[in-house]
């Protein structure tokens, strides 16, 4: 398999289900879970002679993400039946936007390997979800709980070359989305999946080859896989004298393959009409505007800010912004400290250890952060030393008090004072023989034995820089 002989193409189509209390054109609630078919009536579930009513709120959201995405805005806009028959569609059609979607002509630049890559944003539009099927052993039953739950779906440009690529933008989306507060964007729960169109071509081809479809992929790890499978299948197919078939496929994760589902269809198939129910969407500059002011600092901007001002690593500021509530919390903690990078250190060092050993959002900080802010102080001042800044960060995680009230509770405020310091590394030159003739030898681990010995004496509170030059000192002066 000549699998370096060609190039991948693949363009996304990204579904979102967007953060509203009510469906799309009901009062249902839009809440994950409940018993199946407990969260529908007549108008999500289509019966003859009900009428649905547009929620402006969706509008608004599809808008917001529209504009953090850099796309152009139809101020004049409609809604469009979509009809194919599904068990899981109860209306025999769905109700999405074909030739004036909300959005249209955006982009986004990702990162791989130190360059940029700009991928276009070819729409933006609204749709209402379809119900979910449950495949059990004696039969299918269907849930419309789902139906009529408001979904953006972003379709990109055939500008992706490479599964990496795949993950990079799904993974941005996904912090927009979240910074926007459009939606949950939890995968688990099916607020965010996507469609991997995929096709491949020799390199310098210009036509792009035979696409496939893999359907409602809810994990990075899963697109990313999945593409890499499929890529490789379609070349295996064209090296073996065979033709790609455009057809619907799934992923399965237990087998790491792509199944074939249906031929792919075209829009045609779908006879496309205006939904005769729905007036169209009218959208003024000035709900532009005020829906634009909404939008908040996004990511790319925060990195710029994080690194150019605040003197953070690329790495660090990538880390922050990867969850708008981390982004926030650092910023407000940072009015309190004037070294932003040691408030970076706790926040990745201790902060998020935290967070993933008890498994909490990372909007369910118990330290405030301008506590968090105050002990970035102490440690820069050198009140506190670093090993016991993790002891008040843990106090302030179980308590959230002050960190200077802990300090002055349990006494840990670091030794500054020279004579009192020389006296302990006499005491521990003294009692450690061999570690200060291993030291003399060149074995620089001995010096760090010495320390440890002083750290323990002085139960971490000694001033490690001036306990380094007392140790050094005293033990040439014994040459």
């Amino acid at each position: 398999m000549a699998y370096k002989d060609y190039e991948i193409v693949i363009g996304l189509e990204v579904h979102v289900e967007l953060k509203t209390k009510t469906k799309i054109y009901c009062d249902c609630t839009t809440e994950f879970g409940g018993e199946p078919n407990t969260h529908c009536c007549p108008i999500c579930t289509g019966m003859p002679g009900t009428l649905p009513v547009l929620n402006g709120k969706v509008v608004d959201y599809a808008i917001k993400a529209g504009l953090a995405t850099n796309c152009k805005i139809n101020q004049v806009s409609k809604q469009d039946r979509k009809n194919y028959f599904y068990p899981d569609l109860p209306k025999a059609y769905q109700t999405s936007q074909y030739d004036l979607p909300l959005c249209y002509e955006g982009s986004l630049d990702i990162e791989l390997d130190g360059e940029i890559k700009n991928i276009g944003i070819t729409r933006i539009h609204i749709e209402e979800d379809a119900g979910k099927l449950n495949h059990e052993a004696d039969g299918t039953l269907v849930d419309y709980n789902r139906c009529g739950v408001p979904l953006i779906e972003i379709v990109t440009e055939p500008d992706l070359r490479s599964p990496k690529e795949v993950r990079l933008l799904m993974q941005k989306l996904r912090t927009i989305l979240l910074y926007t507060d459009v939606s949950d964007c939890k995968m688990n729960e099916g607020s965010l999946r996507c469609d991997v169109n995929l096709s491949v071509r020799k390199w310098g081809a210009k036509e792009l080859g035979t696409r496939t479809e893999m359907k409602n992929i809810n994990s990075f790890n899963f697109a990313v896989k999945a593409a890499e499978y499929e890529a490789k299948r379609q070349i295996k197919v064209i090296e073996n004298g065979g033709i790609i078939v455009q057809e619907t496929r799934r992923w399965n994760e237990k087998k790491g393959v792509t199944v074939s589902m249906r031929s792919k269809e075209e829009a045609h198939d779908y006879r496309y009409f205006p939904a005769p129910d729905l007036m169209p969407i009218i959208t003024s500059d000035e709900k532009i505007k005020a829906l634009r002011a909404e939008i908040p600092e996004l990511p790319d901007k925060r990195i710029i800010r994080y690194t150019r001002e605040d003197g953070l690593s690329e790495y660090d500021a990538n880390l922050l912004v990867a969850s708008p509530k981390i982004s926030d919390y650092f910023d407000k903690a940072c009015i309190i400290a004037k070294n932003k990078k040691t408030v970076a250190n706790l926040i990745i060092s201790e902060l998020f250890k935290r967070l993933n050993e008890e498994e909490k959002e990372e909007g369910i900080i118990p330290i405030k952060p301008e506590n968090l802010g105050k002990l970035a102080e102490l440690l820069d001042s050198n009140i506190i030393s670093s090993s016991v800044g993790k002891k008040v960060f843990t106090t302030m995680w179980e308590e959230d008090s002050a960190p200077n009230e802990i300090v002055d509770k349990l006494g840990l405020k670091q030794i500054n004072d020279d004579s009192k310091l020389k006296e302990i590394a006499i005491q521990v030159i003294n009692e450690n023989d061999k570690a200060v003739k291993d030291y003399l030898l060149g074995k620089e681990a001995a010096l760090q034995s010495l320390m440890g010995q002083m750290m323990r004496l002085t139960k971490g509170k000694a001033n490690p820089k001036i306990v380094i030059d007392i140790l050094k000192e005293i033990i040439n002066t014994r040459k």
